[in-house]
């Protein structure tokens, strides 16, 4: 998943084989209780997400979600969230930030779901580099600091 924040986009990317059941339905569920565990509703479109391959045990995904739209949610995730998509949006928003949002992709042999992962945050690339050059250039700080004469 990538969330753009200024385009107000979430690009949903998913590779999956190896299904002991033919693909059914795909879709964000949030928010759960608690981090990385328990369950929630269905937060982006029911009953899958728009042009996710179904009746296949493998296959590739990618799709971005404009969050700025109501079509990319669950009606009822929106009039939970104050019936806009902009409430709905920071919702979903939320609780991916907060590890209580995860990915089902369900199929004929686990309706409830086969595979269930939930989403973490992880830092694109740009973003490491400049914190490796920043964390490079404070050791070095220190380093010279130790050098100086007294």
């Amino acid at each position: 998943m990538i969330y753009d924040d200024s385009a107000n986009t979430l690009t949903v990317q998913a590779l999956f084989a190896g299904l002991m059941g033919e693909t059914t339905a795909s879709h964000i569920h949030a928010p759960t209780a608690a981090p990385l565990t328990g369950e929630a509703s269905v937060a982006t479109t029911v009953p899958s997400f728009a042009g996710f391959p179904t009746g296949v045990t493998f296959g590739l995904y990618n799709n971005t979600l404009d969050l700025s739209s109501l079509d990319s949610y669950n009606p009822s995730f929106v009039t939970a969230n104050g019936g806009t998509a902009q409430g709905a949006g920071e919702a979903l928003v939320a609780a991916l930030f907060e590890n209580r949002a995860y990915l089902n992709i369900h199929t004929t042999a686990f309706p409830g779901g086969e595979i269930r992962g939930f989403l973490t945050l992880v830092p694109e690339p740009g973003s490491m580099a400049l914190f490796a050059l920043g964390a490079g250039a404070l050791a070095l700080r220190a380093r010279s600091r130790k050098n100086l004469p007294a």
